[in-house]
């Protein structure tokens, strides 16, 4: 393993284990439950969208570290974005994971999502990495109607 790659590693273990952002926010505008059932992951999603920006966003449930550090650092990368920005980060994270032709430029915006760009190379882990922001696509697409 190289250096880049301990850090990304060290990086999600931190995220599955000890994250500010497993919570409940008080009178969310929007939650949303995300559910894997090839391995039972399952999340809450809720956020607070003031003025078409995300103000606060938490989550709550169970399942495996790559799933609960994909969320933590999706709800890091997207606080205080608009919903199109938020969407735009989306769409560039989930295109990433697929292998699709995403810009350096583009990967920037990722922040530490960064960090699941090797999930790709595990099959078994995609739709770990995968709940939460397709969760959140789903609810702000709800929001943005």
């Amino acid at each position: 393993m190289n250096e880049i790659d301990e850090i990304y590693t060290d990086l999600i273990m931190e995220h599955s284990t000890n994250s500010s952002n497993k919570k409940q926010i008080e009178n969310p505008t929007s939650s949303m439950l995300g559910h894997n059932p090839n391995c039972g992951d399952e999340i809450k999603l809720e956020l607070k969208i003031e003025n078409n920006k995300i103000i606060d966003m938490a989550f709550t449930g169970h399942g495996c570290a790559i799933s609960q550090s994909s969320t933590s650092i999706m709800i890091d990368t997207l606080r205080g974005k608009t919903i199109e920005e938020a969407k735009k980060i989306i769409e560039i994270f989930i295109k990433m994971i697929k292998r699709e032709n995403v810009s350096e430029e583009e990967k920037k915006l990722l922040g530490d999502g960064i960090a699941f760009e090797n999930i790709s190379n595990m099959p078994a882990r995609v739709k770990c990495a995968l709940l939460s922001w397709h969760t959140a696509e789903n609810m702000l697409d709800e929001v943005d109607k």
